[in-house]
Order: C-alpha cells, then sequence, then structure tokens
C-alpha cells in the first residue's frame, strides 16, 4: 500500500479552489439545521447544484450527465464533500444500486432512469431488510405475482433509509415460495411513486431517520424487473459484495477508503478534534487539560484507534470502524464530561455537540450496512476460509442428527 503524498498539479488544484467554493456556498448552516431537524442524510438544494456540475456520478462520462472526473479530482471531491459535512447518504445508496440497474433492467427504463440520476431529480433507496429477517435478505417475504404484463407486489420494507426523498426502490421480493431461500427471488426498480406505497418515519436514537414501507396490491410494470423471474440473488449480489467489500482488493490500488468502516469512523475524527480544542482551552487559573499527561494518553488512545480504523481494509474494517467509534465516543464524553453531553444546535454545546452527535450516532454503526455480527460470518467465511458454522438449531447439523437418529431407529440387518 502506498502512503506516500499526492502532489497536485495546478489543474488539479484550480479544481479543488472550485470544490471549496461550492460547498462554501451551497453546504451552508441552513443546511447543517435543516439536517439536524430531519435526520435525513439529503438535502435537495445541494443535490441539484450537484447534478448541474456531473457531480453526483463524478466519473461517468460527460455525454452521460457525469463529469468525466479522473480519480484525484473524484477523490478531491469526495474529501471536500465531506469535510464540509453533506448530508450524502441518499446519494450513496443511489450510487451503490445504479451500475446493476444498467446492468439488468429493461434498456429504455435504464435510459430514463440513468440521466434522472445524473440530473439529481431521480434517487435510490435500498429495499432489502424485513421485520422478520433483519440482515437475512434471502429470507424477504415481500411477495411479487405477475398478472400478464404486471406485477402485483404486497409485504413491506424496513430500515429503507431515504425513501421519503428517493424516486425509486431496489426492492427484493419473493415470487416463489416453493424454491430453495436464495432461488424464488426476483428484483425490481420499484417507482415509489405509484398507488399503494405507504411510506412511515422511523426516528432513531442518532436523530437520523430511516423509514418503513408498506406495499398494499403494488401494480408495476414488467419493465421495472431486474434480471430473470427467480434470479434476484444473481443481480442482488454485486451490489451487496460493494456494501460488504468482498469484491478484492481494488480499493488498495485507487483511492478509495482502504474500509469500509471509513464511511461512518470520520465523525470520530470530527469528536476528537472537538475534545482536541477543549484540552488546549486554558481554565480560569490558566491550566490545560492537555498538559495532563494522563488527558495526552486518553486523547492516543483514541486517535490510534480512528486511525486503526481507517487503515484496516475491507469486512474487517467495518467492524473495527464501528468499535473504535462506540468505544471512542464514550471514551470522549467521560473524558470532557457534562460539556460532551450538550446537542449540537443548542448555542451552549462545544463545538458544535460534535461529540454527543459521535457517541449517539455511533450505537447506529453495528447495524448499518449489515450488523457486525453478519461481517464478522463474512470476516470468517471469506477472510480467514473457514467453513459456515454448525451450531445447535442450525439447519445441517439438525439434517445429520435426523439421519443419524433414523439409523439408530432402522438398524441394518447383520448376517447371521
Amino acid at each position: 500500500m502506498d502512503f506516500s503524498r499526492v502532489e497536485l498539479d495546478e489543474d488539479q488544484q484550480r479544481f479543488l479552489e472550485e470544490v471549496r467554493a461550492f460547498t462554501a456556498e451551497h453546504v451552508t448552516e441552513e443546511v447543517h439545521e435543516h439536517e439536524r431537524q430531519t435526520g435525513s442524510g439529503f438535502n435537495l438544494g445541494v443535490h441539484l447544484e450537484l447534478g448541474k456540475r456531473g457531480w453526483v456520478m463524478p466519473e461517468w462520462p460527460v455525454e452521460k450527465g457525469g463529469a468525466g472526473l479522473d480519480p484525484v479530482r473524484a477523490k478531491l471531491l469526495d474529501l471536500e464533500l465531506h469535510r464540509a459535512r453533506l448530508p450524502d447518504v441518499t446519494m450513496g445508496t443511489t450510487r451503490l444500486t445504479i451500475g446493476t440497474v444498467e446492468k439488468f433492467g429493461d434498456p429504455i427504463m435504464v435510459a430514463e432512469v440513468v440521466k434522472q440520476v445524473a440530473e439529481g431529480t431521480a434517487r435510490i433507496c435500498l429495499g432489502y431488510s424485513e421485520t422478520e429477517s433483519g440482515s437475512d435478505i434471502a429470507g424477504a417475504k415481500t411477495r411479487a405475482v405477475q398478472d400478464g404484463d404486471e406485477w402485483v407486489i404486497n409485504g413491506q420494507k424496513i430500515w429503507t433509509t431515504g425513501a421519503q426523498q428517493c424516486q425509486y426502490a431496489f426492492l427484493i421480493t419473493r415470487t416463489d415460495f416453493d424454491l430453495p431461500k436464495h432461488k424464488g427471488l426476483t428484483m425490481f426498480l420499484l417507482p415509489l411513486e405509484v398507488p399503494g406505497v405507504e411510506i412511515q418515519p422511523i426516528h432513531t436514537y442518532g436523530g437520523e431517520r430511516t423509514n418503513v414501507v408498506y406495499f398494499s396490491d403494488v401494480r408495476i410494470s414488467d419493465r421495472y424487473r431486474l434480471g430473470g423471474v427467480n434470479d434476484g440473488w444473481s443481480v442482488l449480489r454485486g451490489p451487496l459484495d460493494d456494501e460488504h467489500s468482498i469484491g478484492g482488493p481494488e480499493a488498495e490500488r485507487s483511492f478509495q477508503d482502504i474500509s469500509i468502516g471509513s464511511m461512518f469512523v470520520h465523525q470520530l475524527e470530527r469528536a476528537l478534534d472537538a475534545a482536541y480544542a477543549w484540552a488546549k482551552t486554558p481554565a480560569p487559573d490558566g491550566s490545560r487539560p492537555i498538559d495532563d499527561p494522563l488527558v495526552q494518553y486518553r486523547l492516543g488512545a483514541v486517535a490510534l484507534r480512528l486511525e486503526a480504523s481507517i487503515s484496516t481494509p475491507g469486512p474487517l474494517g467495518r467492524v473495527k470502524g464501528s468499535e473504535s467509534l462506540v468505544l471512542g465516543g464514550a471514551e470522549l464524553v467521560d473524558l470532557v464530561g457534562p460539556l460532551a453531553l450538550i446537542s449540537e444546535g443548542h448555542p451552549d454545546a462545544h463545538a458544535g455537540g460534535e461529540i454527543d452527535y459521535s457517541h449517539r450516532f455511533a450505537q447506529g454503526t453495528a447495524t448499518y450496512g449489515g450488523t457486525v455480527e453478519v461481517f464478522r460470518n463474512i470476516i470468517a467465511q471469506h477472510v480467514l476460509g473457514l467453513p459456515r458454522a454448525n451450531y445447535p438449531g442450525h439447519k445441517v447439523l439438525s439434517q445429520k442428527r435426523r439421519e443419524s437418529s433414523a439409523a439408530v431407529a432402522s438398524p441394518v440387518p447383520q448376517p447371521a
């Protein structure tokens, strides 16, 4: 892995200044206040401005609606938008799925959606989890039944973040209950503005908004089907592998973050900066917390956790990032004390309430994009090469026990 500094040429420096001017103009305090009030992870005005510049899909060619940015400029754009704290959850789910829509969708439908995505007028949310299956996406029971050239969909999804501001759901459904779990699934790009779709909000401890989405006799054209009937798992695997970072070491050879935990662990960096600013502030008697070796040690320990999370690759970084944010956030609250518990937006909040928000936000990171338990299984199977676990109640173990019991009950006759 190359840790050397990237030196910008004049054109790249000008582009960086252009992006900084953009964020100064558009990612304003009003945008941050809107996010504090709604927790939506999205701002329509800024998103449409990004679309005008081709920056929603910045590496797409210009003729496709992108900006044709090279990897360095694309990374500069990404870094500056993060530093400006642009709410970008919905942009992330859209980017995650649009490639699969292009690959498996009806060409006419794809042409329409791609244009809208690049402009910023169409966004895509993830229709995966259900109340009875959680992270077991293949256990979906939302039913899709074909009726001529249409499909009728009934069921519900939960944790459908961004549905209230999206035009489409990347939706997994059950189309054959008689086939094995992974075989009877079909994927759709479901328009969310059709009759029968109801979106109800859920607000988290971290202040974010997610949703429950109900589908009641929703009718959509077959043109919105992605891939073959009952072949939905093949369609879904691409975005899932991207989200779970199973696809390989590409990030280590590019400007991508090597840890998928970096999608949320940067919040710990903001909280650490706030705690450091607190530690350097003199008390009325002139003393500063930072002069205490124990304070230096505790801040250094959090900084070490942060760096380890950013540098840990793939699904391991997902687990490490969540653990570092949970433990690091708690450490900073304990270190700074009551000042750290004043929420963002309050006039007395220390450094904008970054420490309080980081601590609350951290709790949900054990779930986002699949629970850390799911990722530990991914690490065991895909990184360490371990076999699937045969724990009590597991179907493989249960089948072996049934076979063993049957053999005992019906012993093979022995020769006389």
